[in-house]
């Protein structure tokens, strides 16, 4: 299932690849479907779109999308003396992707594992991939609480992340699971950075008119109950599913588009919280 050439690195003084990281940011959801992958994605982006040099880890080992959703997914993973290599989607290497898609003979086969293998396939890529300096580290994780996410935290815990964005949709049933990723994050000592209410509307292809399809306003209510930041609302839009299916960059396609502009006023805010930083 796994590729045998991607055996543990073998380095004679591990070099610790994290402190060179300057921002680590959890991106978390309470159940599935939620749109946490896209909105991970796009958060990336637009990092990367503001001139920041970007890592997008994908620890979501049953389920990896990110592969896809940039059109790499057939890329393999080289080593060097220093551990893993990511995957740049870009010339210029401002943006970086490690996942376990890219190291499955075939991406159909199911990761059939247990917690323990999953811990120690999530501390090699924290402790082994070689980012190389990056401005921001994007972690996709899976839905719930499961043992990816303690492992995650676990070992980020002396590197002090800056946090989790917590991906909701309007539904009271979506806002309810995610109710449970703050308590998750408060006993984890984990801050959050704020929610983001995904599928806030349905956006026409056509006249760009947004209709509240599933209602609106329960990511932003939640976020005052709990008294914590609402970073802002993107709409369900088409395109952004088709670009997502087909490995292509929305901000680059769909400039003015308003869920672009979402997008935007989400990554803005989350620049604007690094400049207020002491």
């Amino acid at each position: 299932m796994i590729k045998t050439k991607m055996s543990a690195p073998s380095v004679d003084s591990p070099v610790d690849h994290l402190s060179a990281v300057r921002h680590v940011i959890l991106v978390l959801s309470g159940k599935g479907g939620v749109g946490k992958s896209t909105v991970a994605t796009q958060v990336a982006l637009g990092l990367r779109h503001a001139g920041k040099k970007v890592g997008l880890l994908d620890v979501d080992l049953c389920g990896p999308s990110i592969p896809r959703m940039f059109n790499v997914h057939q890329q393999d993973i080289h080593q060097c003396s220093e551990g893993w290599l990511p995957v740049f989607v870009d010339k210029e290497q401002k943006l970086a992707l490690m996942s376990i898609g890219f190291l499955v003979e075939n991406e159909k086969d199911a990761i059939i594992w247990r917690g323990p293998k999953k811990t120690a396939m999530i501390k090699q890529f924290l402790q082994d991939v070689v980012w190389r300096d990056i401005d921001y580290l994007v972690i996709d994780t899976p839905p719930g609480t499961t043992d990816e996410h303690i492992s995650t935290i676990e070992n980020l815990k002396t590197y002090n992340p800056d946090g989790a964005i917590l991906v909701t949709t309007p539904q009271a049933v979506s806002v309810g699971d995610v109710k449970r990723e703050i308590t998750f994050c408060r006993k984890t000592h984990i801050p959050v950075i704020g929610i983001i209410e995904n599928m806030s509307g349905f956006v026409c292809p056509n006249c760009t008119e947004c209709t509240n399809v599933f209602s609106k306003g329960g990511g932003q209510a939640l976020a005052k109950e709990y008294h914590v930041p609402f970073l802002g609302c993107i709409p369900l839009d088409p395109e952004l599913s088709k670009c997502s299916d087909n490995g292509k960059n929305f901000i680059e396609h769909y400039e003015g588009s308003p869920t672009l502009h979402a997008i935007q006023k989400v990554v803005d805010r989350l620049i604007q919280i690094d400049r207020d930083l002491p």
